[in-house]
C-alpha cells in the first residue's frame, strides 16, 4: 500500500536512466516517495557498453553499493581516462586524464609553467608526461589513488567501462530489495488534468492505469511524456555535432584490457573501443551526410581488433536538448530529455546530475515552479557545458583530409565556446566553473593534445628560474614513474579484485 503522506512517483522507462532514478530514490528519500517503474522488456534498451567519470564512484557510494562486487557482476574494468587518436592530426594521441597534471596544487596551475618552457624553446615530452593517470593508463597498469595527498599517486581519479545490458538488472535488484514496485507492460495512452495540464495517469496496453504525483520520464528517444504527451520543444545542435548515427558490434578482445577508453577518429565521425572483462566493445561515430551506414559499418568491421560477436547494428540520434526537462509534473532524465554523443562519456553523468538534483528540489506537497525552474537552469548548465567541451574536439583540429573534418574545423561555434579559446589562446586561461563536469586538466588535455598552444601564460610563472623548472619536471618525472612501476597490471587487479562470475 502507497503510504498517503508520500508522493506517487512513476518512473517511465527502465534501463540504465529508470533504474539510476529509482534506486536513488528509494534509497535516498524513503519516506517521501513510492517508486513505481513501468517498463516493458519487449522495447530493450540501448545496451552498447558504457564508460563513466569518476562522479559515477560518488553515485555508487551515496547508494551504498560495493564496489568490487558491482565490477564483477557487470564485467567492469577500471578508467583512468580517454585516449583521443588522430584528432589534432593523423598519427596524433594524447590522453584526457582523469586527475591533474602536476601535482593540481599552488596558485598557478602546472600548464602555465610548461607554457613558459615552451616559449623559451626548452624541447618538451607531451604535458601527459607529467599526469599520474595518463602514465598510468599508458603503462597499463592500476592501483586506487594513495590517501595521503602528499603523494603523487593521490593526484588521478578513476571511474569505469562496463556492461550497460547488465548494470539496468543490478539496479533494479537493489531497487526492489528497497521497495520499489515494478510493473511490466507497454504505454498506450496518457490522461491529463484539464485545469493545470498535468499528467493523471499512465494507460498500459493491458488496460491497467498508473496514478502518479511525479512522472519521471526515462522512456529514451522515444520521450513518451516530455516529447509526445507535453510537446516540449528541442533544441537542435546538428549543426555543431553533426553525428547523428553509431554502428556498435562487440568483439572478443585480442589486445590489452586497457584502463582507458580510446576515441579514434574516422573520415566521417569518431570509433570508439571500451576493453570489459569478457569482451570489447566498438563502435563508430558518424554524420550521415558524410559517410551512409552501409560504409560505416564496414569501416567499423574492419578495425575491430578481435572476432566480432554479434553484427553490427545501427543507432539513430540528434544532438540536443528539451527546452526544459521539467514540465508541468513531468521529469525528464537520460535520452528523453537530451542527447550528447559518447565522445566525452558523460551520458551517465548526466543522468546522475538529474537525479541529484531531483532528490535535492523534491516536491513537497505541490510542485513549485521555483523548484522546477532550478531543476532546468542546473539540468540546462551541465548540457550546454558539456556541448561546449565536445565541440572542442571537433572544431580544434588541423585535419583537412576529408569533407567531414573541413566541415568541422572551419564550422561557427558557439560564442562561449568562442570566448573560451580565445582566452587560452591568449594567455592559456581555463574558464572556472563551480559547477560543471570538466575541470581545468580536462580542457588543457584537449587544447595541448589538438596542438592548441597559448601564445602566453600567467605571468607568475616567470618567478621561477627555467634551470629550476626544468629540474622540478624531471624529478616529476622520475617520481611518477617509479610510483607507477610499484602497481600491478590492470588485468591483474581486476582478476584480484573482482573477477567476474565463472558462468559469464
Amino acid at each position: 500500500m502507497t503510504r498517503p503522506d508520500r508522493q506517487r512517483v512513476v518512473v517511465v522507462g527502465g534501463g540504465t536512466s529508470g533504474w539510476m532514478t529509482a534506486a536513488a530514490l528509494v534509497k535516498l528519500l524513503p519516506n517521501r516517495c513510492h517508486v513505481h517503474l513501468v517498463e516493458s522488456e519487449a522495447i530493450g534498451i540501448i545496451g552498447v557498453g558504457e564508460a563513466t567519470l569518476p562522479h559515477i564512484r560518488a553515485f555508487n557510494e551515496r547508494l551504498g553499493i560495493n564496489e568490487a562486487e558491482f565490477m564483477a557482476t557487470t564485467r567492469a574494468t577500471f578508467k583512468l581516462g580517454i585516449e583521443f587518436r588522430n584528432w589534432g592530426r593523423i598519427g596524433d594521441s594524447y590522453i584526457h586524464p582523469f586527475g591533474t597534471f602536476g601535482r593540481g596544487t599552488g596558485d598557478v596551475q602546472f600548464h602555465h609553467y610548461y607554457a613558459r618552457l615552451l616559449h623559451a624553446g626548452v624541447q618538451l615530452p607531451p604535458i601527459e608526461a607529467f599526469s599520474m593517470a595518463c602514465t598510468l593508463a599508458r603503462a597499463n597498469r592500476f592501483a586506487p589513488p594513495w590517501p595521503d595527498p602528499r603523494q603523487i599517486a593521490s593526484t588521478f581519479g578513476y571511474a569505469y567501462q562496463f556492461d550497460a545490458v547488465a548494470f539496468a538488472p543490478y539496479l533494479r535488484r537493489f531497487a526492489e530489495a528497497l521497495g520499489a514496485e515494478r510493473t511490466e507492460g507497454r504505454i498506450v495512452d496518457t490522461e491529463r488534468e484539464g485545469e493545470s495540464g498535468n499528467i493523471k495517469a499512465i494507460v498500459l496496453e493491458d488496460g491497467h492505469r498508473i496514478e502518479g504525483d511525479l512522472f519521471v520520464d526515462c522512456s529514451g528517444f522515444a520521450s513518451l511524456l516530455i516529447g509526445k504527451t507535453l510537446g516540449e520543444p528541442f533544441q537542435d545542435w546538428s549543426r555543431w555535432l553533426p553525428a547523428d548515427r553509431a554502428v556498435a558490434m562487440p568483439c572478443r578482445t585480442a589486445t590489452d584490457v586497457t584502463p582507458y577508453t580510446s576515441a579514434i577518429a574516422m573520415p566521417a565521425g569518431w570509433r570508439w573501443r571500451i576493453p570489459l572483462q569478457h569482451r570489447t566493445g566498438n563502435g563508430y561515430v558518424f554524420s550521415s551526410d558524410f559517410v551512409s551506414e552501409e560504409h560505416a559499418a564496414d569501416a567499423l568491421t574492419a578495425a575491430v581488433e578481435g572476432a566480432p560477436m554479434a553484427s553490427p547494428r545501427t543507432l539513430r540520434f540528434k544532438a540536443g536538448r528539451r527546452e526544459r526537462s521539467w514540465a508541468h509534473n513531468v521529469v525528464a532524465i537520460g535520452l528523453s530529455g537530451g542527447f550528447l554523443e559518447p565522445l566525452e562519456s558523460t551520458s551517465i553523468y548526466l543522468v546522475q546530475q538529474a537525479i541529484t538534483a531531483l532528490i535535492e528540489l523534491f516536491p513537497e506537497q505541490r510542485i513549485s515552479p521555483f523548484d522546477r525552474d532550478e531543476f532546468n537552469r542546473i539540468v540546462d548548465m551541465e548540457y550546454d557545458r558539456v556541448r561546449d567541451f565536445l565541440i572542442l574536439h571537433y572544431h580544434a583540429t588541423q585535419r583537412d583530409d576529408s569533407e567531414f573534418w573541413n566541415y568541422v574545423r572551419t564550422m561557427p561555434i558557439p560564442d562561449s565556446l568562442a570566448e573560451k579559446m580565445e582566452l587560452f589562446r591568449r594567455r592559456g586561461r581555463i574558464v572556472k566553473y563551480r559547477e560543471g563536469a570538466f575541470l581545468d586538466a580536462s580542457w588543457v588535455s584537449v587544447y595541448l593534445g589538438q596542438r592548441v598552444i597559448p601564445a602566453g601564460f600567467d605571468p607568475r610563472a616567470t618567478g621561477p628560474s627555467v634551470e629550476s623548472l626544468i629540474a622540478g619536471m624531471h624529478q616529476m618525472q622520475a617520481e611518477i614513474g617509479a610510483a607507477v612501476t610499484a602497481m600491478p597490471e590492470h588485468l591483474a587487479y581486476l582478476e584480484r579484485y573482482c573477477p567476474m562470475p565463472a558462468a559469464a
